[in-house]
């Protein structure tokens, strides 16, 4: 898909997310409008996905013969759901029902609701790594060429069990995983640096043994450059991690810079707001 198609999916999303979070006066705006470019990058353009004669996705649990994403920071899930939506999984309509009761869309992505695309329950940070490094192995045990992919938060690596997965993905050559931080600097409590800082992670993760590259997660040229890098980079004895430089709630010019929009829901004039800065490109569920 073309640069600029890319960028009217990604208005729409981002049209979803500020309205999903509205509509139920809760869920997490920032983090998700930060992380709209890759996913949509991933989906609409770099990822080998299954769909039927008709078009719509296909999915079952196994993902045999196509790569597979796991969101591990799941509190971003307003645009796991309108990607997966937006690319055929379920009807677009169902993102009205977000965080209501009896919804399969949680605040929390959640298997048991059997929502078409997701494949882990995830939210409870740090699990995401390890689970991919899992799967990335079963590919490769089943002489499945497909690759891995898995978004973190620059705030989840304060958990341990990510510097486990670190250690083990390089000892094993889990060659066929491509990892990603989000690196916009804040998390719920405020800026990295001030609640636990990460320091170099580029460095720690080098020294690990993974082939480290950067994006610049907002710029969707850049993301889909670095993902085609990253394909490329596969398969030579190392996990790949990206660092994604993003911006929290970007796209809304009132909710860039600040951990503020985390986890906090728009009013109805800050949705008007916020809507009026994002085409509708694909049409409002």
């Amino acid at each position: 898909m073309e640069i600029s198609e890319l960028q009217k999916v990604a208005s729409q999303v981002r049209r979803d997310i500020v309205r999903q979070v509205h509509a139920c006066q809760s869920g997490h705006p920032g983090g998700s409008l930060g992380c709209t470019d890759l996913l949509v990058g991933l989906y609409f353009d770099q990822m080998t996905l299954k769909s039927d004669e008709s078009g719509k996705r296909v999915f079952d649990m196994n993902g045999t013969g196509e790569d597979l994403f796991f969101l591990s920071n799941g509190h971003i899930s307003p645009v796991f759901y309108s990607v997966l939506a937006r690319s055929g999984y379920f009807p677009v309509a169902e993102l009205a029902t977000f965080r209501k009761l009896n919804s399969r869309l949680q605040g929390h992505p959640t298997t048991h609701e059997h929502l078409e695309g997701i494949r882990i329950a995830s939210g409870s940070l740090g699990q995401g790594l390890s689970v991919s490094i899992g799967a990335a192995q079963a590919k490769k045990l089943n002489n499945d060429n497909s690759l891995v992919f898995c978004l973190m938060g620059d705030g989840e690596q304060n958990e341990g069990q990510v510097w486990e997965a670190a250690m083990y993905a390089p000892h094993h050559k889990v060659d066929n995983l491509v990892a990603f931080i989000d690196l916009n600097g804040q998390q719920i409590d405020g800026p990295t640096e001030k609640v636990m800082n990460n320091r170099d992670l580029g460095a720690k993760y080098a020294a690990f043994g993974w082939n480290v590259i950067t994006m610049q997660g907002n710029d969707m040229a850049d993301v889909v450059k670095v993902l085609n890098q990253a394909r490329e980079l596969s398969g030579n004895g190392q996990p790949i991690m990206v660092l994604m430089y993003t911006e929290m709630g970007a796209g809304v010019d009132f909710m860039m810079g600040s951990h503020k929009w985390h986890g906090v829901a728009p009013n109805d004039e800050q949705l008007a707001a916020a809507l009026a800065q994002l085409p509708e490109t694909l049409g409002d569920y």
